[in-house]
């Protein structure tokens, strides 16, 4: 099977061309006309030796998929349809703003973590995707050229994929890659603290939590990562790092109606997360025969964000964006 080139590191790269007998600025090369100049083919690289370029048609490609099929929301959202291993599928969600296009990609074919609200959740895992893979989907879409964030909230976990996700914001912030800020990358969990830590360790990205209930049982219930990686144990673990700078901390709180929406709820939320330098996004919960759960009524949301706001938790809410296409958070299915 030929290589991928596209999701390789420099340092990878370097390992590639010199297993080759290639001089060692052959490496950076590859990454110019990869990330730089985003080519398709190897023969387009035509600063490389005709012997380089066949040599490396021989063991590799670069790796580009195009989208099967783009899906447009009447609020302009586009959601990507990419062909990944084995003949399944993964999403990608386009997210056009007045002054900001976000790509919101996904990291797995489906998803371990089985969360009761999420449709993902619900099909089970499939397999891991490369970071060729993730990037894939930022380079084989026509608005690649507008975008100004990317945030890792699609399909699958990816702390349970560190690795792939890693080395595509190495790709996405190296002076060798596209030179990208971490600022305009956002890493979404549900806890999983041995890959946390490492993430919070070499990584300079945003990050945001899924939390979606502060009553342990009660996210037990949702969530089944609550049993192993218990909610006060990641809260602990945030609490080790420094939040004061450039990463910003944010806690996602997707609103069920009737189940964690409550003034009580909201009190707990401000205790769980006092002296946290943070913000807390809520979600509009979004109804999918696969859930069982309504979403919380728009009084009631106003009510848990002006609570949080008052006692010193800064609280927005998420709009959202192409619910008409299953586009919305929770709803990515990676079905043809």
């Amino acid at each position: 099977m030929k290589i991928n080139l596209l999701g390789q590191t420099l340092a990878q790269l370097q390992e590639l061309c010199a297993g080759e007998g290639f001089p060692r600025f052959t490496a950076k090369q590859l990454c110019d006309w990869l990330y730089k100049k985003r080519v398709d083919s190897i023969d387009a690289m035509t600063n490389l030796s005709k012997i380089q370029r066949a040599r490396l048609n021989g063991l590799a490609c670069v790796g580009r998929e195009h989208p099967v099929r783009c899906q447009v929301s009447k609020d302009g959202t586009k959601k990507y349809l990419f062909p990944v291993l084995d003949g399944h599928f993964i999403e990608a969600v386009f997210i056009p703003e007045d002054d900001r296009a976000t790509l919101c990609v996904s990291c797995q074919v489906g998803c371990k973590m089985g969360c009761r609200f999420c449709v993902t959740g619900q099909q089970g895992f499939h397999g891991h995707l490369s970071a060729g893979d993730i990037l894939n989907q930022l380079f084989s879409i026509p608005e690649f050229d507008r975008l100004t964030n990317v945030v890792f909230m699609g399909m699958g976990e990816p702390m349970d994929n560190l690795d792939a996700v890693l080395a595509a914001t190495q790709v996405l912030t190296s002076d060798w890659g596209l030179g990208w800020s971490p600022k305009r990358i956002t890493v979404s969990t549900v806890g999983i603290i041995p890959g946390l830590k490492r993430f919070l360790d070499e990584s300079q990205c945003h990050l945001a939590v899924s939390l979606h209930n502060p009553v342990a049982q009660e996210r037990l219930a949702m969530m089944p990562v609550q049993k192993a990686f218990p909610l006060n144990e990641v809260l602990a673990l945030l609490r080790r790092y420094d939040w004061s700078g450039q990463r910003r901390l944010s806690f996602e709180y997707t609103m069920f109606r009737g189940e964690n929406d409550d003034l009580a709820h909201a009190q707990k939320l401000v205790d769980a997360l006092k002296g946290l330098d943070c913000r807390v996004n809520l979600i509009r919960f979004h109804e999918s025969p696969e859930a069982p759960f309504r979403t919380s009524m728009p009084t009631t949301i106003k009510t848990f964000q002006d609570y949080l706001n008052r006692n010193g938790v800064i609280c927005t809410l998420r709009a959202s964006r192409g619910q008409d296409i299953d586009a919305a958070c929770g709803l990515l299915a990676g079905k043809e």
